[in-house]
């Protein structure tokens, strides 16, 4: 039988919209029964790579791309882990400072990440508000809005779902 699912929330805010978005998918996440841990990006260590089942990474939009410090958590503090993702489920999400500040491709950035740890991801094409999706996760410009948090609690509960359906498939395997 499937154990505890575990959860990992990382995020580097400089404002405080990203950390409030991080607040919101670790909702998700617990909605949807999982144990969850959130942790600032300069908290996280190569071991919780191979501890959780499942993560979601958030960031600040940075020239379209991820912060200077996520990119050096993925470069420098999880190459321990590198080759040792499998079955792990991961998620991103963005905020920005305007429209147009690259939010999808700071999302992408981190997808791109994922799967070079050999990590699973998915995409979520639920509308939450008129014109607010998530499908390479969650996005916000500026301060979240409550469709924005509503996207991130979204974002959670579907991380945890498919993990879940990760583990029972390895299980059966």
């Amino acid at each position: 039988m499937t154990k505890e699912i575990r959860i990992l929330v990382v995020y580097d805010s400089y404002t405080g919209n990203t950390e409030e978005m991080a607040k919101a998918v670790v909702e998700g996440a617990e909605k949807a029964g999982a144990k969850v841990v959130l942790k600032r990006v300069d908290e996280v260590t190569a071991e919780d790579f191979l501890e959780y089942d499942g993560f979601a990474f958030g960031t600040p939009t940075h020239c379209g791309t991820m912060s200077n410090k996520m990119n050096m958590l993925f470069t420098k503090v999880a190459m321990p882990a590198w080759g040792r993702m499998k079955g792990k489920v991961g998620a991103a999400f963005s905020s920005s400072g305007g429209l147009g500040g690259g939010n999808e491709m700071t999302c992408l950035s981190i997808i791109l990440t994922m799967l070079n740890y050999g990590m699973l991801v998915f995409g979520v094409p639920d509308y939450v508000a008129p014109e607010v999706t998530l499908h390479y996760g969650a996005v916000s410009v500026g301060n979240p809005k409550e469709e924005v948090l509503k996207a991130c609690r979204l974002l959670g509960e579907r991380l945890v779902e498919y993990v879940l359906i990760v583990k029972k498939g390895m299980e059966q395997a």
